[in-house]
């Protein structure tokens, strides 16, 4: 189209050399045919100006698409020193993006530098307020920091903005449970086993389901524990292992880690208990 339109302009501007002559005798015809082309022209640049900022917008998102996955690649790795480094590079090409300064952040977080972390989510909020795992990521950054109230206003404003994220209403319940209050935090972890994973996770995820499912029967069940409900712990933490994969001392995931907190405390509590019992025997 655009060559197309450029060979209409070169066409009409030899034909207005001929009406050019005509002018003279009828000058409102001449200067109706004067105007045409110059239309012509502009729409035919106007063309070309939208085509490069189409192929640069394109450049921009492959760019961005290319170090994202360098960055995916270096986190898988460890190598959190170079994942920020990359997320320096998007930052610098998209300076008023909220997802690339909440991941650069998350990776602070994750490497102990926690004031970086709390910038980079203070302006992933300025420039994106309605980004809702960004306040789940500051909520875990002032929970580090032991300011576990400014934790719990975080925690809610990710639950109003996405309902359904079962992070934020986990760690919220975690935060209830640090802060003494039980019934608020066994309130979070009943709403994500009775309602949240029936909606949030698919059926066929069944392995992120047990995992979910295994992760808030832990937590429950330390809560209980906690709280003096001996019996109702147990329960959860069995509940937690059928459910946990086999901890492995080779391969120590976030999951393997997890068995091995939950088989701790249940050791714990039985080591509490039953000596107790045999005593009154």
């Amino acid at each position: 189209m655009r060559v197309h339109s450029l060979a209409d302009c070169s066409n009409q501007k030899q034909a207005l050399f001929h009406d050019s002559q005509r002018s003279a005798l009828s000058p409102r015809l001449g200067k109706r045919y004067l105007k045409r082309p110059s239309r012509q022209l502009r729409r035919a640049k106007q063309v070309r100006q939208s085509t490069s900022q189409q192929l640069d917008a394109q450049w921009s998102r492959l760019e961005q698409q290319r170090l994202h996955q360098q960055v995916v690649a270096a986190v898988q790795v460890g190598n959190h020193a170079q994942a920020i480094g990359i997320l320096d590079q998007l930052v610098t090409l998209h300076p008023n993006n909220a997802t690339h300064y909440n991941n650069r952040g998350l990776l602070y977080f994750q490497s102990g530098q926690l004031e970086r972390a709390l910038a980079d989510y203070d302006l992933a909020i300025y420039l994106n307020p309605k980004l809702a795992s960004v306040y789940n990521n500051r909520a875990n950054c002032y929970c580090a920091q032991n300011r576990l109230q400014e934790a719990i206003e975080d925690y809610d404003t990710a639950i109003d903005l996405n309902p359904g994220n079962l992070r934020a209403w986990l760690n919220q319940g975690i935060t209830y449970r640090d802060l003494g209050l039980y019934d608020r935090a066994l309130e979070n972890f009943d709403f994500i086993l009775d309602w949240g994973l029936q909606v949030h996770t698919p059926a066929h995820e069944t392995i992120a389901r047990a995992f979910w499912e295994g992760h808030v029967y832990a937590e429950r069940g330390r809560t209980h524990h906690l709280a003096g409900d001996w019996n109702w712990a147990i329960a959860d933490y069995q509940q937690a292992l059928t459910r946990l994969p086999q901890s492995s001392l080779l391969a120590l995931k976030p999951d393997s880690r997890l068995r091995l907190q939950v088989e701790t405390w249940l050791a714990n509590l039985l080591g509490a208990w039953l000596p107790r019992d045999s005593q009154g025997q």
